[in-house]
Formats: structure tokens, C-alpha cells, sequence
């Protein structure tokens, strides 16, 4: 298996997991209590408290440590090798999700007000160091690479934009809803990216895999092909976007059957008002519990 596949798959694979994670329980949070419902920077475990932090941290301080270890990356004089600059990076990224779980953890002992929005801070700081790092990477991104990077770098501010909105909406599932779906969105894509790019089956007609400064990648023969290649890409991204709407809606109603109200309310935006008898809609002072059903 390809080393660039599988440090593209298997990252992928935990931000998919903690995303589908945190819209189940943020879901069923919100149909439980929907007046009391706050944003989730993690989610304890019954047994053990810290497992999704220290899942995180695990698996980042092993990726920190075949990108650093496992080859010697210093020239002679003590200087990074061009072709080893991508590992530092991807070693960055590792590193700032360590010190978001550690201090989160350390963070839950400590009965302090700004808890919370430290919590979720930290969990922005490394999604922005990971937007960074995808933005400015010192591999050449300009060929389908580039063009899978791209929609990379939009899901990953997508998550880090809601986590940092939910530092002022605390209260918003709508807002906690796109982050998880972002961060599955993400995981799927990012694995995705590993598949179709170190798979020789999956690459595009015209194109090949090349060695090229220590690692291989694709490179397209013609500019027609290069063009065709990235057109794929555009369509396969939009086919994710359809699959993910249709999975994270279907994800709620299918939760809703099982934590849901049992009984189905009117499905209008406005409700008769029978001593009135006038119709209320929703922007005409709706009662508390409508804007908690929304979730803002």
C-alpha cells in the first residue's frame, strides 16, 4: 500500500469517525433537551472519560512520528532535505492536535468560566494550522493534487469557521450540525484523495504515476488530459456533496424515530391561533420553543 495513500487514508478515516460521532451525539443531545443544548468541543465515554481525546492524540502523536522518525530527515549540516520539508508540515498539523486534546483535558479539570470557549479555540487553532499547511504546502499542488487540496481546504474551514461560531452560539445545533458534517465531509474526502491519487487503476486517462522529489505523483501528459482530470474531480466532489446532504439529513430523521417526539407537529412555518384567530408566522414573535426547535 502506498505510504501517501495510507497517510491520506487513515487520517481521513478519524475525522469521518469523530464527525459521525458528533452528530449522533449532538443530535440526540438536541432531541433530549432542546432548551438546555450547548456545543460539544468532545464527548466523554462512560468507561473512560478521555477516549475520543486520547484516540486523537494517539493517533496524532503516530503520525507525528513516521513523518519525523522514520527515515533520517537532516542533511549533514543539520538541515531539512527539500523533498523532507512535506513531513514537517504534516508533522505540524499532528502536533497542534496533540496540544488541543492535552489541554482539553487539562482544561475539564479546571472549574473555569472561559472552559469552554478555550476548548473550542484550540479546536480551530488546529483546524487553521491544518488550512495553513494545505494552503501553503511546499509540495506543488498545481496538478489534480492541487485540485483535490482545494476542496480540502474549503471543508476544513467550513469546520474551523462553525467551531469558531460556536464559541458565540453555544446554543445553535444548526451551527453544530454542518461542523459534524463538515468534519465527516473532510475524513470521506481526505481518503478519497489517497485512493484516487496512489491507485493506478483510479487515474485519469492521459495521466500516470511519477517519481518526482522523493515521492510519486500524477502527472498528466497533455493539457487536455490535465483539464479532463480536474473536470473529474469537480463532478466527483459535487457527487459527494449530493451523497453527504442525502446521508446527514437521513442520518437526523432516521435519530429522530428513536429520540424524537413521537407525536408529528404541524409542518407549516406558521400555526393557527385559535383564540385570535389569526395565523402567527415565524418572524412575528414566536414563542421560545419554535426558536429551540430550530436550534439557534
Amino acid at each position: 500500500m502506498e505510504r501517501s495513500m495510507i497517510g491520506h487514508f487513515f487520517p481521513g478515516l478519524g475525522f469521518f469517525l469523530i464527525g459521525l460521532w458528533h452528530l449522533f451525539n449532538h443530535t440526540k443531545l438536541h432531541f433530549q433537551n432542546p432548551k438546555s443544548f450547548t456545543i460539544h468541543a468532545w464527548f466523554p465515554t462512560k468507561k473512560v472519560r478521555y477516549l475520543e481525546l486520547f484516540l486523537i492524540m494517539i493517533g496524532s502523536s503516530y503520525y507525528m512520528s513516521t513523518e519525523l522518525f522514520r527515515h533520517h530527515r537532516f542533511d549533514p549540516d543539520g538541515t531539512i532535505p527539500s523533498s523532507y520539508l512535506r513531513n514537517f508540515e504534516h508533522a505540524s498539523i499532528a502536533i497542534t492536535y496533540i496540544l488541543y486534546t492535552s489541554f482539553s483535558i487539562l482544561l475539564d479539570f479546571q472549574a473555569v468560566r472561559v472552559k469552554y470557549g478555550l476548548t473550542h479555540l484550540l479546536a480551530a487553532v488546529a483546524l487553521g494550522q491544518q488550512l495553513l499547511m494545505f494552503r501553503l504546502h511546499s509540495t506543488d499542488h498545481g496538478g489534480l493534487e492541487g485540485q483535490y487540496h482545494l476542496f480540502l481546504q474549503i471543508l476544513t474551514l467550513v469546520a474551523m469557521g462553525s467551531t469558531l461560531m460556536g464559541i458565540g452560539f453555544p446554543k445553535s445545533f444548526i451551527l453544530v450540525f454542518v461542523r459534524s458534517v463538515s468534519l465527516s465531509f473532510l475524513g470521506a474526502w481526505l481518503m478519497t484523495t489517497g485512493i484516487m491519487l496512489w491507485t493506478k487503476a483510479f487515474i485519469p486517462k492521459g495521466c500516470a504515476l511519477i517519481w518526482d522529489d522523493g515521492h510519486r505523483e500524477v502527472r498528466c501528459h497533455e493539457e487536455a488530459a490535465l483539464h479532463r482530470a480536474k473536470a473529474l474531480i469537480n463532478i466527483e466532489f459535487s457527487w459527494y456533496l449530493i451523497a453527504v446532504m442525502i446521508f446527514s439529513v437521513s442520518f437526523y430523521l432516521y435519530l429522530a424515530e428513536f429520540y424524537g417526539e413521537k407525536k408529528v407537529k404541524e409542518l407549516s412555518w406558521g400555526k393557527i391561533n385559535e383564540k385570535k384567530g389569526e395565523e402567527l408566522h415565524l418572524g412575528d414573535n414566536d414563542d421560545a420553543d419554535e426558536e429551540d426547535e430550530l436550534g439557534l
